[in-house]
């Protein structure tokens, strides 16, 4: 069975940088289009961040060109560095994954974690 396990969150400081991970266990994760997505104290879900098997990424038009998604195949990890962070980018943030990488862009994936929480303030 898959599982994905987040890291990394905790409490920033407005302009400041933070990185999360997340480690999937129970298959290759070369398999799957992984993602980020993140919900926030209002509930709202966002779709933050997917890369895809061969390395192609998107972004949310509020995290682009501030955060970046990556992935290390040896490791079985995907990484999301968030750079010049918000009040606005506090929220639970999710790692998801899916073979199906459609899955992911309308939030049916198949699989996520439990979740690292992210507060950015002064």
């Amino acid at each position: 069975q898959v599982q994905l396990v987040e890291s990394g969150g905790g409490l920033v400081q407005p302009g400041g940088s933070l990185t999360l991970a997340c480690s999937l266990s129970g298959d290759a994760i070369s398999a799957y289009t992984m993602g980020w997505y993140r919900q926030d104290p209002q509930n709202q879900r966002e779709l933050v961040a997917v890369i895809t098997r061969a390395g192609s990424t998107n972004y949310a038009d509020s995290v682009k060109d501030r955060f970046t998604i990556s992935r290390d195949n040896a490791k079985n990890m995907v990484y999301l560095q968030m750079n010049r962070v918000r009040p606005e980018d506090t929220a639970v943030y999710h790692c998801i994954a899916d073979k199906d990488p459609f899955k992911l862009f309308i939030l049916e994936h198949t699989f996520w974690g439990q979740g690292t929480q992210v507060t950015v303030s002064s």
